[in-house]
């Protein structure tokens, strides 16, 4: 798989994921991760955090122990400034927020998250970018660093990300829910989506490694901008 590298040198690499792609392996290693494929070029790669599967965007990866300390540290001390792009379901009453809200593992379900009162401290800003009539584009930042944080914090108030099959309706977006008087063309025999994958990007990082100050970016991938365009284009 050819990698899209965002930043490299000797002591960390930083990757645009794409959506899909494992961060690490799994407990059954099911399929190739991303770690995996760094492990093949690089021989010794070190996981500083982690992306969900669905999730595209800015991940880094330590080159040796040294620096998966440092960076670790810096991830765990909150020294890290951590923004997303994201599409919701719905009208957002507030243009910007706070979400702050504990999240636990639920005890019914493995590997869902839920919010509670007795969970680990969690908090998230955001700010609409755009509102259109059924979806908003939104920016995140995440001061803490929780398994599923913006997908669960979003559905805790009720604009849960689209294409979400953990904590939304897990369905794909489609022309037809945005465009009026939409009609399959003769050609096709059911409608294509938009988009089909989780709609959540990491998009930027900045944080201070060895007296020098980064600033990693990843632009949203295609399928992103293009629902993004068509969201823009029947906006009226």
């Amino acid at each position: 798989m050819k990698l899209d590298i965002i930043f490299e040198n000797d002591f960390f690499i930083a990757i645009n994921k794409p959506s899909g792609l494992l961060s690490v392996p799994d407990r059954t290693q099911s399929e190739v991760s991303l770690k995996d494929i760094l492990l093949q070029r690089y021989g010794s790669i070190y996981t500083v955090h982690r992306l969900d599967k669905g999730t595209s965007g800015v991940i880094v990866f330590a080159k040796d122990e040294d620096t998966h300390k440092e960076l670790s540290k810096l991830f765990e001390g909150r020294e890290v400034e951590k923004f997303y792009l994201g599409l919701v379901h719905g009208i957002m009453l507030n243009e910007s927020g706070n979400i702050d809200a504990a999240i636990m593992e639920s005890p019914l379900k493995n590997g869902i998250m839920i919010t509670h009162a007795k969970g680990k401290p969690s908090s998230t800003d955001y700010k609409v970018v755009e509102q259109f009539k059924n979806f908003a584009w939104v920016e995140f930042q995440i001061h803490t660093g929780r398994t599923h944080q913006i997908r669960v914090h979003m559905k805790h108030i009720g604009h849960s990300i689209v294409c979400d099959e953990l904590y939304g309706d897990g369905q794909p977006v489609l022309l037809s829910a945005i465009k009026r008087n939409f009609k399959l063309s003769k050609q096709e025999e059911e409608e294509k989506p938009i988009l089909a994958r989780l709609g959540l990007h990491s998009w930027k990082l900045s944080f201070t490694l060895k007296d020098e100050q980064f600033n990693l970016e990843a632009e949203p991938p295609k399928d992103i901008r293009a629902l993004w365009q068509q969201l823009r284009k029947w906006k009226k």
